[in-house]
């Protein structure tokens, strides 16, 4: 009897645990996996402008059998040079020396390929040079020309001071990014909320760098004419709105 009133209990409470619900699983997020809504542009603004400063590098190249010789020859084919562009009225702070070095070269019979046992020494200087009176700029490579410079690697235009001109740009590339969005924003039936994002790039598109000069104590056959051209200063802006 003992065991069958056990047995009653067990199968009761059995009963009991079977019929209670389940607790109801959680609701998933109304969010959950929804991408976030917004509406990206860009805009570009430019702003030209005539340069005012070129840099260019101008040098010397000589070659000796003896290196001090090499060294002494080239060296007072260099002042000269540094005193036609004082002359030219370039500054003596605008000049600078960017490069100097001695190598020697091996000489090699051309029948036996064998070596001479002869060396050749060979010397470059070179000199940055920053010409700020640019009408003048063709002259004034003809004078270093002229007194001994056999090597111009070329001519880059600049505008010293571009903080206006690139604020400017970046102020245009602003109102093209906000009217880029507000007709994208009424193209596709949504309204525009705020700025939650936004970044910003500048760079400058200088002239063409003028190439080829070269010579070296026998003067340019004539004189050298040069274009500056004109900079084009550029920004872009890149926004993100949130869209309703």
């Amino acid at each position: 009897m003992l065991k069958k009133s056990l047995l009653l209990v067990v199968l009761a409470a059995l009963f009991l645990v079977g019929c209670t619900p389940a607790a109801p699983a959680a609701a998933p997020s109304a969010n959950y996996g929804a991408a976030p809504t917004g509406l990206s542009v860009n805009g570009r603004g430019q702003v030209t402008l005539a340069p005012d400063v070129a840099y260019v590098t101008i040098g010397v190249h000589t070659t000796g059998f003896d290196v001090s010789e090499a060294v002494n020859n080239n060296a007072a084919q260099v002042a000269e040079v540094m005193e036609a562009l004082a002359a030219a009225g370039v500054a003596q702070e605008d000049m600078q020396t960017s490069n100097f070095s001695v190598y020697a070269s091996e000489g090699y019979d051309p029948s036996t390929g064998l070596s001479t046992g002869v060396s050749t020494y060979t010397v470059d200087n070179t000199v940055n040079v920053t010409v700020r009176d640019l009408p003048a700029l063709g002259s004034l490579l003809d004078a270093a020309v002229s007194a001994g410079a056999n090597n111009i690697w070329g001519v880059t235009f600049d505008v010293e001071n571009k903080d206006a001109a690139l604020a400017e740009a970046r102020d245009a590339a602003l109102a093209e990014a906000q009217t880029n969005a507000t007709e994208l924003a009424a193209a596709a039936g949504v309204t525009l909320g705020d700025v939650i994002s936004i970044s910003y790039t500048d760079t400058g598109y200088y002239a063409p760098p003028y190439y080829g000069m070269g010579g070296g104590g026998g003067g340019a056959d004539a004189g050298t004419s040069i274009v500056p051209g004109q900079i084009t200063v550029s920004a872009e802006v890149y926004l993100t709105y949130a869209i309703r």
